[in-house]
């Protein structure tokens, strides 16, 4: 049985924590101004990693597929943020249609699936889940290991409207992040609205926009707080032309490579930072851990085996790799029964929900622990992560889980602004005319852009 376990409290991270603990009462007012102006993503989750002297987002996930890792003492937070977000989209609702991904054979996935159809419920919605395998041609039930089950039933379109048998839903929820590409059946949904937006899924998406939006952000916030922006923004370079197989780009990803070790290391001197800097290698667009490489020398890039070449060439959905970010690697301090361990951080709307730790037993502190073998344990929350307690000192567990809940907004609203700016990409979610797809539309249209 895993017990909840608290945040590693043995990292020197304590003078950027205490400036955000100071800085809590302009941090709230300076995100409440932010959320005025934009739509949060109904959902997401972001790996952080804690490097005792920095602290920053790593991954931005818009289709989170791990609620059944948070702890049920979560619960009550999930419900009321989604009841928060559905009010804000069409507090008229009724029902919702949940599409998952392909992962009929995944127990730990389809168990996240009963929870969030659990939580979107207890708002009060009637919730079913349409499948967009083609061997689901009736409804199936699929039996979990707790003795419950989940019913998947096929998709039904009827002109610009998608359901399932019997069941017209006001919205449609995207539990599948796209990697294969935009199926048909979810194309041209003129009278429904999909949430996320389609080109919120990695078909189009891509984690070097997303980066360049944070950092964006991470500038107006640090101004607004007085820190060094480096301190809490991983750096990053991108190449594009790449094919692994033909070595193709090698040229660009070691110049790149170069470049950003040298920009590391120049920041490493100034705080008078001992360790071997390093760059995370990996493709632009995907999920799951895949097409990652950690890499501390540009000869690392030119030296790639074939085994190594063949695991960076491809990822989910068998998509090939044409383009890279190459990030500032972060290594992590944090550890849960002395196995290395990063924080992820889940929301709902704009609210903290909760979250776990990814734990890794074979893995060093500057690998990819999102990889086979990882396990996970929930963050120990004894009070919501957004409400720090000043009474207590800054390495109080609440203060430091406050923290992550800062810098994990700040994600969130980069992945906000991402979205809207992305949105002339695709008319597809543009042109909802009736009922709740009004209200969802109005409020993502009028959300102006970032400034």
């Amino acid at each position: 049985m895993n017990f909840p376990v608290t945040p590693a409290l043995s990292g020197p991270l304590i003078d950027l924590e205490r400036h955000l603990l100071d800085c809590s009462t302009t941090i709230e007012r300076w995100f409440r101004e932010q959320w005025h102006h934009h739509v949060p993503p109904f959902y997401g989750s972001v790996d952080l990693r804690n490097a005792g002297f920095k602290l920053a987002p790593v991954d931005m996930n818009l289709f989170p597929g791990g609620f059944n890792n948070l702890g049920s003492i979560f619960l009550p937070l999930c419900v009321q943020a989604a009841q928060a977000a559905v009010e804000r989209l069409c507090a008229s609702a009724r029902r919702v249609l949940l599409i998952p991904e392909n992962h009929t054979r995944n127990q730990f996935y389809l168990q996240n699936v009963s929870r969030l159809a659990d939580i979107l419920r207890m708002t009060g919605l009637e919730v079913r889940l349409g499948s967009l395998l083609p061997e689901i041609t009736s409804a199936t039930p699929v039996m979990l290991p707790n003795g419950s089950s989940l019913i998947l039933e096929p998709l039904v379109r009827q002109g610009n409207r998608l359901g399932v048998e019997g069941f017209e839903p006001c919205a449609i929820l995207l539990n599948n992040d796209l990697s294969g590409g935009v199926p048909d059946i979810l194309q041209g949904l003129d009278e429904q609205f999909l949430i996320p937006p389609l080109h919120a899924g990695w078909h189009m998406r891509r984690k070097s926009r997303h980066a360049a939006v944070y950092e964006r952000i991470v500038r107006a916030f640090s101004e607004e707080i007085g820190i060094d922006p480096w301190r809490i923004c991983p750096a990053f370079r991108v190449c594009g032309g790449i094919d692994f197989h033909a070595r193709a780009g090698e040229e660009c990803l070691t110049q790149q490579v170069d470049a950003l070790l040298a920009d590391i290391r120049r920041k490493y001197r100034e705080y008078d930072i001992k360790e071997e800097p390093f760059v995370v290698v990996k493709a632009d667009a995907g999920t799951y851990g895949m097409g990652v490489m950690m890499v501390k020398e540009a000869s690392d890039i030119v030296g790639l085996n074939r085994r190594q070449r063949n695991k960076m060439a491809v990822v989910k959905e068998g998509m090939s790799v044409g383009e890279v970010i190459i990030q500032e690697g972060i290594r992590t301090v944090e550890s849960v029964d002395g196995a290395v361990a990063e924080p992820v951080v889940y929301m709902m709307d704009h609210y903290v929900i909760g979250g776990f730790y990814r734990v890794h037993t074979t893995r060093g502190s500057d690998e990819n622990l999102n990889a086979p073998g990882m396990e996970f344990r929930p963050l120990s929350f004894e009070t919501p992560c957004c409400m720090p307690d000043c009474q207590q000192g800054i390495e109080a567990a609440t203060n430091r889980l406050y923290v992550y809940g800062v810098i994990a907004r700040l994600a969130l609203l980069a992945a906000s602004v991402e979205i809207e700016e992305t949105e002339s990409l695709t008319a597809s979610n543009t042109n909802a005319t009736s009922g709740c797809s009004d209200a969802m539309a109005s409020a993502q249209n009028e959300a102006p852009r970032y400034g």
